[in-house]
C-alpha cells in the first residue's frame, strides 16, 4: 500500500464541506500514508464548488472534478474512481453522517480483505428511511445472493485495482460489494458510527429509491448470471 485516495461525491453540501475536510484530514494524517482527497461536485447549485476550489487552492492534497450537469451519485463516484491515483480508495458521503474516525478501524482489515463495507447498525435517520432501507437491502440480498446488511452505507474501503475494472451505471453504487466480489474481492462488513444530519437535506426518498432500485437489482442479477469466469488452463502467450 503506497497511497490512499478519498473519493467524496458532493451535491449541495456547502454547510458540511469545511468540517468534513478538517475531520478527514486529521484522520488521514494519522494513517501514515500519502493521500489525496478527491472531491466530485455533481453540479451543485449552492456554494459547494466555490468552497471546494478554495480548499484546492490552499491544500495540495485536494483534487476536484465538477460536472456541467447533475449526473447522480454513481456517476460522481465513478469519475472519482477513474481519476484517483491511490492504491486504496475510500468513499464516504459529504453530509457528515459518516464518521471519518471510523476509517482506521476499517483499515485494519485491508490486506486480508479487498473491500471493507461500513454497516450503520444504529442509523440516525427517520423511521421511514430506516424501514425503506431494510426492505431494500432484504430484496437486494435475496435477488443477488448477497449477505451485506447495509449496501447503502457510503463508508467503504476498496482495493483500487479491482474497483477500477468495474463499469459503473446509474444506481449501481449500491451494489459495489457484489460487483467487487465478481472481480474476485474478499468482502467484509464492519459496524460503524452514524451521525444525525446537521446541515442540508437528504437527496432521496423511499418511492424514488424503490422504483430505481427494482430496475437496478434486475440488472445486477443478470450481470451475475452472465458474468464470464475464465480460467486459462494452458497457453504459450
Amino acid at each position: 500500500m503506497d497511497k490512499i485516495s478519498f473519493v467524496i461525491p458532493i451535491y449541495n453540501e456547502e454547510g458540511n464541506i469545511g468540517r468534513l475536510f478538517e475531520e478527514l484530514t486529521r484522520v488521514a494524517e494519522n494513517l501514515g500514508h500519502p493521500y489525496q482527497i478527491m472531491l466530485v461536485d455533481d453540479a451543485s447549485s449552492d456554494r459547494s464548488l466555490q468552497i471546494i476550489k478554495e480548499l484546492a487552492a490552499s491544500h495540495a492534497q485536494v483534487r476536484y472534478l465538477s460536472f456541467e450537469t447533475n449526473c447522480g451519485q454513481s456517476a460522481a463516484l465513478y469519475a472519482g474512481f477513474q481519476n484517483a491515483d491511490g492504491d486504496i480508495i475510500i468513499t464516504m458521503d459529504a453530509d457528515l453522517q459518516n464518521d471519518p474516525a471510523d476509517i482506521p478501524k476499517l483499515m485494519k482489515f485491508f490486506g486480508e480483505y479487498d473491500m471493507i463495507n461500513g454497516w450503520r447498525a444504529d442509523r440516525q435517520d427517520t423511521l421511514s428511511k430506516k424501514v425503506g432501507s431494510r426492505i431494500g437491502n432484504y430484496v437486494r440480498n435475496r435477488l443477488t445472493w448477497e449477505t451485506i446488511h447495509d449496501t447503502g452505507c457510503s463508508l467503504k474501503v476498496m482495493r483500487a485495482s479491482m474497483l477500477k475494472r468495474i463499469r459503473m451505471f446509474r444506481g449501481l453504487h449500491r451494489f459495489l460489494p457484489t460487483l467487487m466480489r465478481l472481480e474476485g474481492a474478499r468482502v467484509i462488513e464492519v459496524p460503524v458510527n452514524h451521525r444525525p444530519r446537521v446541515h442540508g437535506v437528504s437527496k432521496y426518498n423511499n418511492l424514488r429509491r424503490g422504483i430505481e432500485g427494482l430496475y437496478d437489482v434486475i440488472a445486477v442479477r443478470w450481470m451475475i448470471k452472465r458474468y464470464l469466469k475464465i480460467r486459462i488452463g494452458d497457453t504459450n502467450v
